[in-house]
């Protein structure tokens, strides 16, 4: 595997397969890094924790990191090219030109402007790396629905593939901010897939997961629609971790 730093040192050929990565890699990551070996010439992961992204600068310092361990995981996955910039790299002295997404739902209420750094981020890795297909887990289903919508309206000729979330043994959506979570605190966050799980199959979603968080905050609870994939996803926090998930009511990923 080949660790690229810079822009300049990227030469790509054949059909690529590009993973958006942050970072403190786990089983989701690598089910995208597998589906992406199977279909592309060459598989690039980006690792990149993303200032632009984060609302509250205490959010961003306690974001895990692990670079060695990444690295790792990334190469036994067949990882072909990672890419791994520095802030200076992707946000040069300067810097002023933004994506402005909208009509980014509840979770784009929830978080001003974070989705502005999400396709401002995608759309310069789409442009340094030229995939063609990139890859997101469905947990982040606002973020896949955004990204989405910016290769459309932007004609960026990107085959956005959505995969299927990760869950660990005891139903909680593989997420990087898990590690933060206390045994007591993972105790509570299994209530948010439970409830979401359970209120799938009623006949007003929203509602019978909001009563069956089990004395979880919602931040929302709200339906997407995924080209078509009807979701229903919360976002709740559990002590000082805000935890996100979504579950299928009907149709299916594409």
């Amino acid at each position: 595997m080949k660790v690229v730093r810079g822009i300049s040192e990227l030469r790509l050929d054949g059909e690529v397969g590009l993973v958006p990565t942050m970072g403190a890699l786990h089983a989701g990551h690598i089910s995208l890094f597998d589906a992406a070996r199977a279909e592309n010439d060459v598989v690039v992961a980006s690792l990149f924790v993303n200032p632009a992204q984060f609302g509250e600068q205490s959010d961003l310092a306690r974001y895990p990191r692990d670079e060695a361990r990444d690295l790792e995981l990334a190469e036994q996955a067949g990882v072909d090219v990672l890419f791994a910039p520095t802030i200076e790299e992707m946000y040069p002295t300067g810097f002023a030109t933004w994506v402005d997404a909208e009509e980014t739902g509840a979770e784009g209420g929830a978080r001003p402007g974070h989705f502005r750094g999400v396709a401002t981020v995608c759309l310069k890795l789409f442009n340094i790396v030229h995939p063609t297909r990139a890859y997101f887990g469905q947990k982040d289903a606002q973020q896949t629905i955004v990204v989405r919508r910016l290769v459309r309206d932007l004609n960026l000729g990107v085959d956005v593939r959505v995969l299927a979330t990760v869950r660990d043994e005891d139903g909680l959506a593989l997420s990087s901010r898990n590690a933060l979570l206390t045994p007591a605190e993972r105790e509570r966050a299994l209530g948010l897939p439970r409830a979401l799980t359970k209120a799938a199959a009623s006949a007003d979603p929203v509602a019978a997961a909001r009563a069956e968080l089990n004395g979880l905050d919602p931040d929302y609870v709200e339906l997407l629609d995924l080209d078509g994939a009807t979701l229903l996803a919360a976002a709740v926090r559990v002590g000082s971790i805000r935890l996100i998930d979504n579950v299928l009511v009907k149709g299916a990923l594409a």
